[in-house]
Formats: structure tokens, C-alpha cells, sequence
């Protein structure tokens, strides 16, 4: 459990450290378009910034797997939010970034509501790996179907300056589509290649290429602690769910524990509203 912890630990360092090159490096990059993917991808990596983001984001995702085969996704996701506080320092004292009160507030109360719901769940011994086969299915399907109606969203009424941020939040519950596969795969290590292999690499990778694209999008299109905010929280409430949905990682059964996770989930909701207010950055779209 206390390995679990540090590489969870790490890996938020490393996801906030990576988030910041990566937007410095797509702001200076050609827009990504979702018609061109290869071409998209080329800009992409011709900045050096992104370039350097990619590459620490991968040590966090290395991070992360390993953390998960030793914990529940649950205790993982809750360890992760912690570094939404990180995400400011880190934006304010070495990026150039503006962190005003009001979004000072809102990662606040957004560590705090994931942190209280994290640690309101009962322990559990283990990785906590196993599943049902229908809620996975149920599950994933339904962050899918959410995630595509976020990037839908300009395009079906929703107002063209939140963009950056739907998008944010668009990426952020794929990741936790391709988390939650991840998890299902730690369990599979013993059921022979085809076992590990069907069906949620597929998923993994269709979820994690399509995440790539539109966090970069996002990144290119909003403020970075909004965007990184909003992406980290909808990554993590995903993964949350996804560890008590999916791998029954278990309910709180006192009153106390289950008004703690009633808090925990008004937190994040307002904290939400609170984040995405303007935040100006000065030096972030050079690189």
C-alpha cells in the first residue's frame, strides 16, 4: 500500500509537470485538426516543449500503471488529486502563470472534495482488480458516450469560449476510459496472452489516441490551469467511480462516511464552477 502511495505521489508530479510543457509546446504549434491526424501530430512534436511534455507524461503513465497494480483504483485516483494543488505552484512559481483567488479556490476545494472522498472509502486489501463484465461494458460505454458529447459540444449549441474546457473535461474522462481499462488489465496478467490482450487494450489505445488529440486541442484552445484542472478532475472522478462501479471497491456504510462522500462530490461540483473563470499567463505560449 505504501509503494502504491509514493508511485501515485510521483506520478501526479509528473502528469502536472508534463501538462505545463505540453501546453507551452501546442500554443506555439499549429492547431490540431481531428480531420488530419498524422499531419496534427507532426506539429505537434515539432515543438520541442511538447516534445519534452510527451516524454515525462510517459514516466507518469508508467508511474501510474505501477501504482495501480498495487492499490485500488480508487486510493490511486484520490492520491492523484493532490497534485491539482501542485499544478498551481508549479504554473505560478516556474511558468508565468496568473493564479487568481477564485481558481486559487477552486483547486483548493477540488483536492479537498477528492481527497475527503478518497479517504471517506473503506479500506480494502489488495489490488482489487476483479469485475463484472457488464458493468465494464456499461461503464465504459457510458464515459464514451459523455466524452463524445463534450467534444461534440460547439457544434450542437454549447458556447464556442468554453470550448477549451469541454474539452479539458472531453479528455479527461477518456483517460479515465483507458484507466479503468488499465485497471482490468492488472488482473488479466495471469489468464494467458489472449486474456491480457482482449478486449481492453483495444480499448485502451482507441480511448488514450483520442484523449491525445483532444487534450492538446484544449491545451491550445484555454488557459493552462483551467484546462489541466478541469482535465486532471475528470480524470480522477472517473477513475473514482470506476473503482467502486466496476471493481466494487467498496461503499462507505456509516453515516458519517456517507455524508463525507456527499461533500466530497459538492466539492468537486462547485470547485468546477469555480475553476474555469479567466486566467491570464504570461510566457506560456512560447516555446
Amino acid at each position: 500500500m505504501i509503494l502504491g502511495i509514493a508511485l501515485a505521489a510521483a506520478c501526479a508530479v509528473a502528469t502536472n509537470l508534463g501538462f505545463l510543457y505540453k501546453h507551452r509546446g501546442a500554443r506555439a504549434a499549429a492547431e490540431v485538426d481531428f480531420g488530419r491526424p498524422l499531419w496534427s501530430t507532426r506539429q505537434l512534436f515539432s515543438s520541442r516543449a511538447f516534445t519534452i511534455g510527451m516524454l515525462i507524461a510517459c514516466g507518469s503513465w508508467a508511474f501510474h500503471i505501477a501504482a495501480m497494480s498495487l492499490v485500488p483504483l480508487s486510493v490511486v485516483q484520490a492520491v492523484l488529486a493532490g497534485g491539482i494543488v501542485l499544478l498551481a505552484i508549479m504554473a505560478e512559481r516556474y511558468y508565468g502563470a496568473c493564479v487568481g483567488p477564485r481558481q486559487w479556490s477552486g483547486l483548493g476545494m477540488t483536492a479537498a472534495g477528492l481527497i475527503l472522498l478518497g479517504v471517506s472509502l473503506p479500506h480494502v486489501q489488495g489490488a482489487h482488480s476483479h469485475y463484472s463484465l457488464p458493468g465494464m461494458i456499461a461503464f465504459e460505454a457510458g464515459l464514451i458516450a459523455l466524452g463524445t458529447l463534450l467534444i461534440a459540444g460547439p457544434r450542437i449549441g454549447a458556447p464556442r469560449h468554453h470550448r477549451g474546457v469541454m474539452l479539458g473535461a472531453a479528455s479527461g474522462i477518456l483517460f479515465g476510459v483507458s484507466d479503468v481499462a488499465i485497471k482490468a488489465l492488472t488482473g488479466e496478467w495471469g489468464e494467458g496472452l489472449l486474456g491480457f490482450i482482449f478486449p481492453w487494450v483495444p480499448v485502451m489505445v482507441a480511448a488514450s489516441v483520442v484523449a491525445f488529440f483532444t487534450s492538446a486541442r484544449a491545451l491550445q484552445d484555454g488557459q493552462a490551469v483551467p484546462v489541466i484542472a478541469i482535465t486532471s478532475t475528470a480524470a480522477n472522478v472517473s477513475g473514482i467511480l470506476g473503482g467502486l462501479v466496476v471493481f466494487g471497491d467498496p461503499f462507505p456504510t456509516s453515516t458519517l462516511g456517507i455524508l463525507a462522500q456527499v461533500a466530497a462530490f459538492a466539492l468537486v461540483l462547485v470547485a468546477a464552477w469555480f475553476t474555469p473563470a479567466p486566467a491570464r499567463a504570461a510566457g506560456f505560449a512560447s516555446g
